[in-house]
């Protein structure tokens, strides 16, 4: 367990959750959800590796996953969200070789840049985002444990996993291990035993930052920053593994090998569910083939809400082709049609009388009943919410005209008309995300900047690298931004060129 994170902490819900069947992409079937300790929930989904902005491909993993643990909490369980960051990874430190700054200003301003726009499409589920650098003892006490059971091997300053040790590699992503070709997916290096081992922990290089370990001093690999922090966190078995689809090979599959080796317990996640990627005329959207369209950039093109809208509109397990603009109009067509009725409901309710009137008739009573379970049960089957946005659309039909009257109403009949629009705000995120904002002015950008670099520097003192806290401030001076601390916290002013 981390010291850091107590599991499950707020109180238990009391209603009793529902049979949700999920598509489990190890057993390759739809399966159902069975909690280990019900009614709790633990997830973990892959995150942000935050050496660039964040893109839209990487917002419909995460708004999908949102929707999940939003709809599981309407369903009565009890769910625990952890979601990863690599703050430090190969691509990190070439971005601050590049811009010559220490890897977690870069990290942390786009982590921080991702945050708001998270915050923005209405993705507030996330229990604890886990950077891998607060994780360091426990990655290295599971290298060791790896080590120790033969199932690791140091070479050079570096440790590998022997994936000739584990005979299920491959099982999630149904490859097998003599058909992979060195240098394809893994990276090739004379010292490895086989061309499929894959590092856990790299020695450094020079210039690089460095942690010490019985092996020498280095960094974590890519793949078990993963394993360390869920094992401790939610335990060496958990219900539910999410992530986009392209992670599957070669990360999920490392994540099993290396957590199952080190506790002896399997399976790792009870349930795998992978997310489609998002296309651009039938490629993966990715920041390594640069064609990308960053979140913030989409957030000023696109109000949040109709974003939200767009990411969820197809099957979740099948990529989804983004067309631009035309993409972006027609979602708005599409979502307005959804919005429109449920703002005129809205505004009814607010005018309506606490009693008195005329009465709701018996079958629109029902009708409303019918529309939400048929929502309900749209999501219980695999996340179909095509389908409960499609019922959502049948009850716009019907309370539309029946909203353009102007006669007196009760707000107890409102209440029952507007059940199925709030079940969607609530669970779907529709209606309650916000509407269009202008990008930020110039003044509010260098607050937002500044603000993150504080943020850093004061992470490298809490860790003692006062160093690292120094040259921050020592930057910013150069920037003419002074930087005084007083046991409040740091605060900063502006002395010259400012905006």
């Amino acid at each position: 367990m981390s010291r850091r994170t107590p599991k499950f902490s707020t109180p238990l819900p009391r209603t009793p959750p529902g049979p949700v069947r999920i598509y489990d992409t190890l057993r390759e079937k739809v399966v159902p959800l069975e909690p280990l300790v019900p009614p709790r929930v633990g997830m973990f989904v892959c995150g942000l590796t935050p050496y660039k902005p964040s893109h839209i491909g990487h917002a419909r993993t995460f708004v999908f996953f949102d929707t999940v643990a939003r709809f599981l909490a309407q369903e009565g369980y009890h769910v625990f969200y952890v979601q990863n960051v690599t703050d430090i990874d190969d691509k990190i430190l070439r971005v601050a070789a590049e811009e010559r700054v220490d890897f977690s200003v870069v990290a942390e301003r786009n982590f921080a840049q991702y945050l708001r726009d998270m915050d923005r499409l209405g993705v507030r589920s996330v229990n604890l985002y886990a950077r891998c650098t607060d994780y360091l003892p426990e990655i290295l006490e599971q290298i060791q444990e790896l080590v120790d059971r033969e199932m690791a091997y140091a070479a050079g300053g570096d440790v590998y996993f022997d994936v000739s040790r584990f005979p299920r590699f491959g099982a999630l992503s149904k490859q097998r291990k003599e058909d992979l070709q060195p240098g394809a997916r893994v990276e090739v290096d004379p010292r490895k035993r086989s061309p499929e081992d894959f590092a856990l922990w790299k020695s450094a290089k020079e210039g690089e930052p460095r942690w010490e370990s019985p092996w020498g001093p280095g960094r974590p690999g890519w793949h078990i920053e993963d394993t360390a922090i869920t094992v401790n966190v939610l335990g060496p078995r958990y219900d539910i593994h999410g992530g986009g689809t392209e992670l599957k090979f070669p990360h999920h599959e490392a994540e099993i090998a290396q957590a199952e080796s080190a506790t002896g317990e399997s399976p790792l996640a009870s349930i795998w569910m992978h997310a489609g990627v998002l296309t651009m005329q039938g490629e993966k959207m990715s920041k390594s083939l640069g064609n990308v369209l960053d979140l913030s950039s989409a957030l000023s093109q696109v109000a949040p809400d109709v974003l939200r809208f767009f990411l969820l509109s197809g099957l979740y397990r099948s990529p989804l082709e983004f067309a631009g603009t035309a993409s972006f109009e027609e979602a708005e067509r599409a979502y307005r049609t959804l919005e429109r009725p449920y703002r005129r409901g809205e505004e009814l309710w607010r005018e309506a009388r606490e009693d008195g009137g005329p009465t709701l008739p018996e079958e629109v009573k029902a009708g409303s009943r019918r529309t939400v379970d048929r929502m309900v049960e749209a999501l219980r089957a695999d996340f179909n919410i095509r389908e409960a946005t499609a019922a959502l659309y049948g009850w716009s039909r019907e309370v539309g005209a029946r909203w353009a009257s102007v006669e007196p109403r009760r707000r107890a009949d409102l209440d029952v008309e507007l059940a199925p629009y709030r079940f969607a705000r609530d669970v779907l995120g529709y209606f309650s995300v916000g509407t269009y904002a202008p990008p930020a002015a110039p003044g509010d950008l260098l607050k937002a900047l500044v603000e993150d670099l504080l943020k850093v520097r004061q992470r490298a003192r809490e860790r003692g690298d006062f160093g690292e806290a120094d040259r921050i401030r020592e930057e910013l001076a150069d920037l003419g931004i002074r930087v005084e601390d007083s046991p409040r916290g740091p605060s900063w002013r502006l002395e010259r060129g400012g905006t």
